[in-house]
């Protein structure tokens, strides 16, 4: 089984491109906090790469930006190419299938992150015979 859940912010603007087909792929990078400080008592970053494909692609271009909260599914996947110098190097990358966008935009269009709805007040609830349940 392949498959990561990820929640981080954008580095930078997402990049956009049409492939010779005509698909579009957007990449970008999110930067994830480590849960536990390390040893010199620091928060370690991980910053990773995401690729996500067609209409989804085109999303993430027009509504991620440089410090977007998003969250991605996906898996992960490692591909090699030879360097210029003859080297052989290797790109770990995650391939988006999801991408939840977890700002909102206000009136005035800049992000502000999404709150929770207010919890509505229930008025007290009637008991009901067991006769009355329709199961």
């Amino acid at each position: 089984m392949n498959k990561v859940i990820l929640v981080g912010n954008l580095t930078k603007d997402p990049e956009l491109i049409t492939t010779n087909s005509g698909i579009s792929v957007c990449r970008f990078t999110i930067a994830i906090s480590r849960r536990f400080p390390s040893s010199t008592g620091e928060r370690e970053t991980d910053f990773l790469n995401i690729v996500v494909w067609r209409n989804q692609a085109e999303n993430c271009h027009k509504y991620l930006k440089k410090g977007s909260k998003c969250g991605v599914v996906g898996s992960i996947q490692t591909r090699s190419y030879e360097a210029n110098d003859g080297t052989k190097k290797y790109i770990t990358e995650i391939v988006a299938d999801e991408v939840e966008f977890l700002n909102s935009r206000s009136q005035n269009g800049e992000e502000t992150p999404i709150s929770k709805p207010e919890k509505s007040e229930v008025s007290e609830l009637e008991p009901i015979e067991d006769d009355s349940l329709p199961f």
